[in-house]
């Protein structure tokens, strides 16, 4: 069974910074794709960014794109999403998720088997 516990979010200023981290256990994940996701209120859970377990490619949304880093660290089994620059539309729940799949990263949340339980990221102006 995998687990995901994201960590790390928390109130910032816009322009700040903050990083994330999502502990992983189970199996082994090299079959896995791993991304992130957040949900303001009011709106429906959207793409951040994800990363292949194996080979470390990665994909970010428009939004995100040049500010945000995701990577991870295989001997710790852990997921990282790296913010600068926050802005108040950064502001949301951030989920962690990982995607049992052989195939190449996907944006679609229902692609993603596993979800973690969320960490707040609130980016006041």
């Amino acid at each position: 069974q995998v687990q995901l516990v994201e960590s790390g979010g928390g109130l910032v200023q816009a322009g700040g910074s903050l990083r994330l981290s999502c502990a992983a256990s189970g199996p082994t994940f090299s079959n896995y794709v791993m991304g992130w996701f957040r949900q303001a209120p009011g709106k429906e859970r959207e793409f951040v960014a994800a990363i292949r377990w194996i080979g470390g490619s990665t994909y970010y949304a428009d939004s995100v794109e040049g500010r945000s880093t995701i990577s991870r660290d295989n001997a710790k089994n852990t997921l990282y999403l790296q913010m600068n620059s926050l802005k108040p539309e950064d502001t949301a729940v951030y989920y962690c998720a990982a995607a049992r799949r052989i195939g190449g990263i996907t944006t679609k949340a229902s692609d993603y088997n596993y979800w973690g339980q969320g960490t707040q990221v609130t980016v006041s102006s």
